[in-house]
């Protein structure tokens, strides 16, 4: 859009004619009227974006259409053509609510870089709202994969209490979606056209965080060369999610608190008080009400937090949630890796079903998209997929209520699929594997050893 639909208001016919004659030769759709009221006409008929009125006029001035304008469709811009330049009517014709003014005689450069900024602002104000449908769509509730019960009841209650101003606490474990959620939350709520921020804790040092979430001054600390804001204005107005809560210091949860009881912020080595309207949503996959009894997590920021709480399923139980997560990774990974893949063989399915995916939905979509780029042919087929999924007895005798393997065999196979698990989240690092496990790297070589488990870096 580089065109404008102008109307000029003046009752000087000279003044409406230069305006009129200059404006249409940059090919602007031209109006004109004399007065407010005929004005008001032009408006109620015609689809207008910029009204460009004189100030002094009989019947109303120019406030007064400014005014009117704006009762009749506020997404009009409004500049205001003034011979008298005084400061008074100035800082009360932009209160307003005018784009702009300009003192007569009207300078015909001044006037054509105005419009020219009036385009750039329409033309970004058109691409975000693009943007924000783009969003809507991608992340309302409809668009969440699933047919089970189970998702169906997480659901109807974040769409209950999107529209609300309560604290959410989004529990389950990783991989289960809670951001996804707490996205749909955002677009169904009424800040859906304002920002929604993530912060994630667990990436954070302790340092950091609160310089994250409140921002700093220049200064208040080394290496604070300048000031900068934190997650809480970016999101003024909007939503702020605070993933993996769980993870958050004491010291910076006494801060939380305050920012959540009293909507105000004050940055690090600031003084200031900033009010903050903003919509906490938090996530976590940590016990909270045992972190309480430990003294690792304030009780009263967890009845702030937890107004509303929302509790993700696990995959594993929602099992009817699979196939339909399976033919949109399938769909999705097979049109980005430009493929023909009509689906999924039986025997992979079978195996798929099957899983537990202790990694969860993010775990089936990383498998999908692997078994797409891997698969030859047109059906992701066992062979595609990974090296877990063919150990279906696995499961069966880790399985406390499955008797069929003796102690020995249960106690060895759960004791592997821990050394695995360990050494596959340290990519294969042995002392980082260790640590995790609580032993020492010289034990876990010995019971690699002894199990047989064999170790490749990633």
């Amino acid at each position: 859009m580089s065109e404008l639909s102008i109307l000029i208001i003046d009752d000087e016919k000279a003044q409406l004619k230069s305006l009129e004659s200059f404006l249409s030769r940059r090919k602007h759709n031209i109006f004109t009227a004399g007065s407010g009221p005929e004005a008001m006409q032009i408006l109620e008929r015609e689809v207008i974006d910029l009204v460009l009125t004189d100030f002094r006029m009989p019947e109303w001035n120019g406030l007064a259409v400014l005014r009117k304008v704006k009762e009749l469709n506020p997404s009009i811009d409004v500049v205001v053509m003034t011979a008298y330049g005084s400061i008074e009517d100035a800082v009360e014709i932009m209160k307003a609510g005018a784009y702009d003014y300009l003192t007569k005689p009207v300078d015909l450069n001044l006037l054509e870089s105005l419009i020219a900024r009036i385009v750039e602002k329409r033309l970004l104000a058109e691409e975000n709202m693009r943007l924000r449908e783009a969003l809507q769509m991608r992340f309302k509730f409809d668009n969440i994969i699933s047919q089970s019960s189970e998702m169906e009841q997480v659901l109807n209650t974040a769409g209950r209490v999107a529209a609300s101003k309560a604290t959410v606490l989004i529990r389950g474990e990783s991989g289960t979606g809670k951001e996804l959620i707490a996205r749909a939350i955002h677009h169904a709520s009424p800040r859906k056209d304002k920002p929604f921020v993530i912060v994630n804790v667990a990436a954070l040092s302790e340092n950091l965080l609160e310089s994250e979430l409140f921002g700093h001054e220049k200064g208040a600390f080394t290496g604070a060369m300048q000031q900068r804001i934190g997650r809480f204005e970016q999101a003024d107005g909007g939503t702020l999610f605070i993933d993996e809560i769980g993870d958050i210091p004491l010291n910076v949860q006494v801060k939380l608190l305050r920012a959540i009881q009293f909507g105000q912020i004050e940055r690090l080595g600031g003084n200031r008080t900033l009010d903050t309207d903003v919509r906490i949503i938090t996530a976590t996959h940590r016990d909270l009400e045992l972190m309480i009894k430990g003294g690792e997590f304030r009780d009263d920021l967890y009845y702030r937090l937890n107004v509303v709480c929302i509790q993700v399923p696990p995959l594993r139980r929602r099992k009817t949630d699979i196939i339909p997560l399976i033919e949109h990774f399938t769909e999705k990974y097979a049109q980005r890796n430009n493929k023909s893949i009509r689906g999924v063989s039986r025997e992979a399915l079978d195996r798929l079903m099957k899983y537990d995916f202790p990694g969860n939905v993010r775990e089936l979509e990383n498998i999908i998209e692997r078994a797409v780029v891997l698969t030859r042919g047109d059906r992701i087929t066992a062979a595609d997929l990974p090296a877990q999924m063919h150990l279906p007895a696995a499961n069966a005798m880790l399985d406390p209520l499955n008797l069929q393997n003796t102690h020995a065999e249960k106690m060895k196979a759960f004791e592997t699929a821990m050394i695995e698990e360990a050494l596959q989240r340290s990519k294969g690092n042995k002392s980082a594997a260790a640590r995790q496990l609580g032993i020492t790297e010289r034990h876990l070589r010995s019971r690699l050893e002894k199990l047989g488990i064999s170790v490749s870096r990633g």
